[in-house]
This record gives structure tokens, sequence and C-alpha cells, in this order.
């Protein structure tokens, strides 16, 4: 198993139909979501997540990815360089 990372994951939600999806995908890596905090930006009509994570980059890498393939869902993050 990888080293355990800390880190931040920020996701903008352009589609709003996509928000249940996203928070399946969250609740299914909820193990490893220290933080999170989501705000509707209804006068551009799109969502803000972010999340502070802990997790080893293959199980931080699945979330970033699942996330990442769903249509106009935008993932950054950033980790530290080790735990």
């Amino acid at each position: 198993m990888s080293e355990k990372r800390i880190g931040v994951i920020g996701i903008v939600i352009e589609n709003r139909e996509a928000v249940p999806r996203v928070n399946q995908i969250l609740s299914e890596h909820a193990e490893m979501i220290i933080g999170r905090m989501g705000l509707p930006y209804r006068e551009k009509d799109i969502a803000v997540i972010s999340l502070i994570v802990d997790g080893s980059t293959d199980e931080l890498g699945a979330l970033t990815g699942k996330l990442g393939n769903l249509p106009q869902v935008t993932v950054k993050s950033a980790l530290t360089k080790s735990s």
C-alpha cells in the first residue's frame, strides 16, 4: 500500500444534475474525508466543494479520477509530499 498523504481537493460542478452522483462518490470514499465544505454559487449556477483528505495516493487517485470523469465536473488536488 502506498504512503498516506494529507491534502485538499477542490471540486467545481457546472451542471447541478451531477450533484447526486458527486455526493454518491464522496460517500463511497467517506473514510478519507476529514472535512468538507460545499457552497452553491446560485448567481453562476454552479456548486463548489472543498475537501480535506487523508489517504494513500492510490485511494486519492481513485476518488479524483471518478469525480473527474463526470461531465462538467472539474477536480484539482494538492497533496503533501509525505505523511
